[in-house]
């Protein structure tokens, strides 16, 4: 196979847990190839450059292979390389947002049964 839709080589990869969200993410500018915007018709072959923005970060890969199926992660990873700069970048962010948390202030205690009863209606639960 020469070419493959974009969304369903992220969705084959792992990217992102539905086409629909794969297809979501090109909608809204998330995902460049070869630093173009791509449609979730794009084709992509191999060798294609793909700048990835998800929940995980912001991936830099190279296509190395085409799949349109979803399967196991081990496969997943060998569709694609992502560059070193890239990798560093993401952990970078990552010690980041552990070394923010070290500094987040702790609650004084456990919130009482009012205290409960208000996060539940703040959060639109029941």
């Amino acid at each position: 196979m020469p070419s493959v839709r974009i969304d369903k080589w992220l969705w084959a990869a792992r990217f992102f847990k539905t086409r629909a969200l794969a297809q979501k993410a090109c909608e809204l500018g998330r995902i460049h190839s070869n630093g173009v915007q791509a449609k979730p018709s794009r084709e992509t072959h191999v060798g294609d450059k793909l700048v990835v923005r998800n929940e995980g970060g912001e991936f830099q890969i190279e296509v190395l292979l085409l799949s349109q199926m979803r399967g196991p992660a081990a496969v997943a990873q060998t569709l694609y390389r992502e560059t070193e700069a890239s990798k560093a970048a993401r952990l970078k962010l990552a010690a980041e947002r552990k070394a923010m948390q070290e500094f987040a202030p702790l609650p004084e205690h456990r919130p009482s049964k009012r205290d409960r009863r208000r996060i539940i209606q703040f959060r639109g639960e029941r």
